[in-house]
């Protein structure tokens, strides 16, 4: 593993960032304070492969690989979070089970969609009663006639309202336990789904967060993606390259909030000098510099493991809990860099402040991350 991107990389990250730098950061408040998805720059994104790069390129597919795959989510982050949650979502829970399991029928029918935008991708997953516990799930799928049946409520679903298809993990056999769960896509214009007014949230709220709701949703067989009783082992899977997008974006929310710092610090004054001048704010800047770089190359690394095909379900679980608890950590001393004024919207480090909150909790908390991790050490798989 090299610490130099290639010249591509380099060439990816600067076009991702000039697209943020103009589309994105002038309207980031605005898409917090609205609480609505930019849907206009759906089709730049898409045209610059933004929305197809975990799509392969028989499907229409940028097929980036996991580094680009992070540089682009940290970059988006890097100014607009909600922007950067919706990617990172459509990306690694959307677009990667189908490119991954789907038969050829499924990919072509659902894969170009994704990658154009006019679909983004979503995995239901999380239930008002179950979210770190995956076997604790209570939504079925029961065959019926050929078909599936699905009833039950999924919650906290990103960008449901902004799919024509969702990924659903079902309980699919109640006696077979680990075998017992399936996934299944189910068209979000089928009879029975629900898709509810989105989620209050304290931050990212531009990136639409719905309850889903499935009463007796009739769905043919050939939508089971996947094996039968495999859907437990495949949202694990899901679930470890989505913590590279999270550790990721954790990373392009605690690097604005850092060059936000940076400006500040370098143009107030206090007592006839500029604050960059104390040494209290230094070491601010000096910590928040080695922490940012640090899960960076956390980051880079469980993505370089995943793009060469080796396991990384510990460097992905270390990556997303480092970054997601150091974003935090980094956000917070930037309010108080700007002291009153980080603390006013009218100053981005307040945003940033709330999007890095939901870090820790999205795609396994840091409670569950050490669980993994220690798992992973104990070799108790």
């Amino acid at each position: 593993m090299g610490f130099q991107l290639s010249e591509e990389q380099q060439m990816f990250r600067s076009a991702v960032r000039a697209l943020a730098e103009k589309e994105l950061k002038p309207r980031a408040r605005e898409i917090d304070e609205s609480a609505e998805f930019p849907v206009d720059l759906i089709p730049k994104m898409a045209e610059m492969g933004l929305l197809s790069m975990a799509i392969p390129e028989e499907c229409d597919g940028a097929d980036v690989g996991a580094i680009s795959i992070a540089i682009a989510i940290e970059e988006i982050g890097r100014v607009c979070g909600s922007t950067g949650l919706s990617v990172a979502a459509h990306t690694s829970l959307g677009c990667f089970p189908l490119a991954r399991w789907g038969t050829p029928e499924q990919k072509g029918r659902w894969l170009p969609l994704l990658g154009s935008g006019a679909s983004m991708g979503a995995l239901c997953l999380t239930e008002p009663g179950a979210g770190s516990d995956l076997r604790g799930v209570k939504a079925r799928g029961v065959r019926d006639r050929g078909d599936w049946v699905i009833s039950g409520t999924k919650a906290w679903i990103t960008n449901a309202s902004l799919a024509k298809v969702l990924v659903v993990y079902l309980q699919t056999d109640p006696e077979a336990g680990k075998r017992g769960y399936s996934m299944l896509l189910v068209e979000t214009d089928r009879p029975g789904v629900t898709i509810h007014p989105k989620e209050k949230k304290m931050g990212v709220r531009g990136s639409p967060t719905h309850q889903v709701s499935f009463d007796d949703v009739r769905v043919p067989a050939e939508n089971l993606l996947g094996e039968e009783g495999r859907g437990l082992q495949q949202t694990l899977e899901t679930l470890d390259g989505g913590r590279i997008g999270i550790g990721a974006l954790a990373v392009g929310i605690a690097q604005g909030a850092l060059e936000e710092a940076v400006t500040y610090a370098r143009e107030r004054t206090a007592f006839g000098r500029p604050v960059a001048d104390f040494q209290a704010i230094q070491w601010m800047l000096a910590d928040a510099e080695t922490e940012i770089e640090a899960a960076r190359l956390l980051v880079r690394r469980a993505a370089w493991l995943k793009e060469h095909g080796q396991r990384f379900t510990r460097e992905a679980a270390m990556a997303k809990l480092y970054a997601s608890e150091m974003a935090e950590r980094v956000t917070r001393n930037a309010i108080q860099i700007l002291g009153s004024y980080g603390y006013s919207s009218e100053y981005p480090v307040e945003r940033m402040y709330r999007d890095a909150r939901l870090m820790t909790i999205g795609e396994g908390t840091s409670e569950v991350q050490r669980l993994v991790i220690a798992r992973q050490v104990l070799k108790r798989y």
